[in-house]
């Protein structure tokens, strides 16, 4: 019989429960081909667990290798950390593809919702952005991610991003000051996944 020190105290309780319904909403939103566990890189379990010194994490690599799949599972971890001691409320984690972010941030977006959208973005408790070097912005984008990049820069707010190459050939995509700031907020964070195509046998 486990002792009385040994029984979560009522906080506690009232915590784990949000923990599991947060992740379980979550878990809900992965898309089906990612929602497999997978083994991860040691330094992307390191960061989902809180226990790597960069608060964002850069995962680049071949096409294939499992940049989405990890990032995916990596972000589910990272919501059940976040319901640790000093639990703050349930974390906002926003999800975008970059061709469908850039897409929502152009000037012709419906009713101003890319400046609602920039606003939002700059506040998420975290920011997954996929296969970030897929499209191409406008100059009118570029000014836009740099307004969601700097205002994370300046509050510590991370970041994950997918990506093909590194944060420093990202001048032609994100621009020379988001390509700054975002190599500063990875720095420590950039994980190079390697090995085969997992798109002939599983999901990449």
């Amino acid at each position: 019989m486990p002792s009385s020190s040994d029984e979560p105290t009522a906080r506690q309780s009232w915590i784990a429960e949000r923990r599991d319904a947060a992740v379980a909403t979550f878990t809900a939103k992965i898309p089906g081909i990612y929602k497999a566990s997978i083994e991860l890189e040691p330094a992307v379990t390191a960061w989902a667990a809180g226990r790597s010194d960069c608060p964002s994490l850069f995962l680049t690599g071949p096409i294939g290798v499992g940049k989405t799949h990890s990032a995916w599972q990596a972000t589910r971890q990272w919501v059940h950390t976040q319901f640790g001691a000093d639990y703050r409320g349930t974390p906002v984690v926003e999800i975008y593809r970059s061709t469908a972010l850039f897409d929502a941030l152009r000037p012709d977006a419906h009713d101003n919702s890319g400046r609602a959208l920039v606003k939002h973005l700059q506040r998420v408790d975290l920011l997954f952005i996929d296969d970030l070097a897929a499209a191409r912005p406008s100059a009118w984008t570029q000014e836009r991610l740099f307004e969601i990049f700097d205002e994370r820069y300046i509050n510590r707010r991370p970041v994950i991003i997918t990506c093909d190459v590194l944060p420093s050939a990202l001048n032609e995509v994100v621009g020379e000051r988001v390509r700054s700031r975002l190599a500063e907020m990875c720095r420590g964070g950039v994980v190079l996944l390697q090995g085969a195509d997992r798109r002939r046998g599983a999901a990449a």
